[in-house]
């Protein structure tokens, strides 16, 4: 049996190496790169690997942020594979299922592997102990930005993606609205969208039992029956 891996890390040379000798095996089918966290995350969605291996020091977002925006229900096996050892150590409280080193010698890859199949074959399901979530991050042209929580009015999904959205601007992220909910305090207002409580001015009251709740900078938010009272007790009301 072949199991469907993913490789993420910054440096181009290293995932090739690691390509090579994962191959050498027969025992994985690499379906993607990424070279960065927030590329891993989208490769995690939509291809829901077996396992990845995973840098940690990469840049703007590390390997161990990165466990926190990957939903629960998707969650394959992580290798951390780094280059140095006080991340290794780290990557065993973080409940890793294994770590490599960089450079990854063919002894030390081979046992981390038979530990890999074991797991995979019993059908162990992954946890991993994670953060919750302070910033977003959002895609803009060749650049991550990371938004503030503080910062967000509140976030919204449609047709073209999750949009996180500020006083000032709006963003696409490709964490999901599930994740974003679970992961931080953002509060579920409708099917499509999360509000930050600090950030709502006033709630005005419609006639079919839902709401539209204004935020600081006069955007409106809608609020459906289903969430309106829970919204209330929220805000004390």
């Amino acid at each position: 049996m072949r199991y469907k891996a993913l490789i993420i890390d910054d440096e181009p040379y290293a995932r090739e190496e690691l390509r090579f000798q994962l191959e050498k095996t027969g025992l994985f089918d690499i379906t993607a790169e990424a070279g960065n966290a927030v590329e891993g995350v989208r490769l995690v969605n939509s291809h829901r690997p077996d396992i990845i291996f995973l840098d940690i020091n990469m840049p703007v977002i590390n390997g161990f942020d990165m466990l926190s925006m990957i939903e629960k229900s998707i969650m394959p096996y992580v290798v951390f594979v780094t280059a140095y050892d006080q991340y290794a150590l780290k990557a065993f409280e973080e409940k890793a299922l294994d770590y490599l080193l960089k450079p990854v010698e063919q002894d030390r890859l081979e046992k981390t592997l038979e530990k890999i199949i074991r797991s995979l074959e019993k059908g162990e399901i992954p946890s991993y102990e994670r953060k919750d979530l302070t910033r977003i991050p959002c895609s803009l042209i060749n650049t991550i930005k990371l938004v503030d929580l503080t910062e967000i009015e509140y976030i919204y999904s449609d047709m073209t993606g999750v949009h996180a959205v500020t006083a000032g601007k709006e963003y696409l992220t490709d964490l999901t609205l599930k994740l974003i909910e679970c992961r931080t305090e953002l509060f579920r207002c409708h099917r499509q969208y999360l509000v930050n409580l600090a950030k709502i001015d006033r709630i005005v009251l419609n006639g079919n039992f839902s709401a539209d709740a204004y935020t600081a900078s006069g955007r409106v938010v809608p609020v459906s029956r289903r969430y309106l009272k829970l919204l209330k007790d929220a805000l004390g009301l």
